[in-house]
């Protein structure tokens, strides 16, 4: 088998994991390997049935049609021992059921020593957590990204974390293509474009009340919880509307304006940061919205976006406020010109008709391409933004209220 194509302009990659071992059997379309591109990592699955053998390494680069494993297709699979449930006789054991009241209760307070999902493994490696001191709630006793939180929200005594520090030691890794090619990227955004970033902040007040309201009725229609992310990219697609500077981007002497919105979802994925698009957003509803994000943020975190499903985009938003950022100035994702960043969400106090009331509060950044966004569609676009969070129903009749659409104003 060689190293299919990631895309145009690749001509390497590097073997990040086997999946399979050498001389393990192997099943036709069953995932042999995981490579690294400097655009996004890939899985290579088998051809043919049979008995691979490697030959490459992990860590190993190589090019774009070179051979990388062999397998032996006339080799058979050999059958696991099976026996016959009619010729073997079990007597049944009766437990007492105070016994096994007893068993369940201490398995479901049993910490788990399985392998955590990827993005509680990451987690677990970023702060040096014990993973026999986090409660598994996930599939098959599986660590979630969840159960890391909620342990690392619970606190740790001085036994359970695990210590560092105290050496001279040091580790070297290879930076992988990846990250090498994201540092590129963003060193040339600084450089070769004028970035400003202009703020605001948003009361959440409506958007928490529409949630407590309808939550429950909105996962039984649509099968997908009702988060913060829908509304911001529902009223960033109507914004765009009327500001199509934002969504627009300089090509050459050119400056290309997009009659449509392909939102970017940035998502922290094991490998590094990438952005998956949404197509025609401006035309999906709050619950389609919500389903594409979650297809497409599970795909990106187990590693299996493709590079069709993270090209294209007009404009991208980043929530930096999952991590507990309280502001910052999101960098711009070219070769577009324009970025939004959402950030935590924090009780207070504000001014409203006079009075001191204690709101859920949260700032937003929009970072832009000065050479084609004035400052006036930057501020105008990120207000618009605001007013429709701040009043959704406005976002149904093109950012506008429906007092407005009447007095024709």
């Amino acid at each position: 088998m060689k190293v299919p194509s990631p895309g145009e302009s690749i001509t390497e990659v590097v073997i990040a994991r086997w999946l399979k071992k050498d001389g393990e059997y192997v099943e036709k379309n069953e995932e042999l390997a995981e490579i690294d591109s400097d655009k996004a990592t890939l899985t290579i699955n088998a051809e043919e049935s049979g008995t691979i053998k490697l030959l490459a390494a992990e860590g190993d680069t190589v090019k774009v049609g070179q051979e990388i494993c062999s397998i032996d297709t006339s080799a058979k699979k050999v059958e696991s021992l099976k026996v016959e449930s009619s010729k073997v006789k079990v007597e049944p054991k009766e437990i007492p059921k105070k016994e096994t009241v007893k068993q369940a209760v201490k398995s479901a307070d049993t910490y788990a020593n399985g392998i955590p999902s990827p993005a509680a493994k990451k987690m677990i490696a970023e702060n040096n957590i014990d993973t026999n001191k986090i409660k598994a709630t996930g599939k098959d006793g599986r660590i979630t990204k969840t159960d890391v939180v909620n342990a690392m929200a619970a606190g740790f005594d001085s036994s359970s974390a695990v210590t560092w520090g105290g050496t001279r030691d040091t580790e070297r890794t290879k930076i992988s293509p990846l990250r090498k090619k994201l540092a590129q990227r963003l060193v040339a955004v600084k450089n070769e474009t004028a970035m400003l970033t202009t703020f605001n902040e948003v009361d959440m007040s409506a958007i928490y009340a529409l949630r407590a309201k309808y939550k429950d009725k909105f996962k039984e229609t649509h099968g997908a919880s009702l988060g913060f992310m829908s509304f911001f990219t529902k009223a960033i697609t109507e914004a765009l509307h009327l500001f199509p500077s934002v969504n627009g981007m300089i090509d050459g002497d050119e400056i290309v304006f997009h009659k449509y919105a392909d939102i970017g979802i940035a998502v922290s994925a094991p490998k590094g940061l990438v952005v998956p698009v949404i197509r025609n957003a401006e035309q999906m509803s709050l619950g389609q919205i919500e389903n594409a994000i979650k297809d497409l943020a599970t795909k990106a975190r187990e590693n299996k976006i493709t590079l069709e499903e993270m090209s294209g985009g007009t404009f991208t938003i980043t929530n930096g406020g999952v991590f507990g950022s309280m502001m910052s100035t999101p960098i711009l994702n070219p070769p577009q010109s324009a970025i939004l960043g959402m950030h935590n969400v924090i009780e207070r106090p504000v001014a409203v008709n006079g009075q001191v009331v204690i709101r859920p509060m949260m700032y937003v950044a929009l970072s832009y391409d000065h050479r084609i966004i004035d400052g006036r569609e930057s501020v105008g676009f990120l207000v618009k933004v605001k007013e429709m969070l701040e009043n959704p129903t406005k976002m149904l009749f093109g950012g506008k209220s429906p007092d407005e659409i009447i007095l024709g104003l």
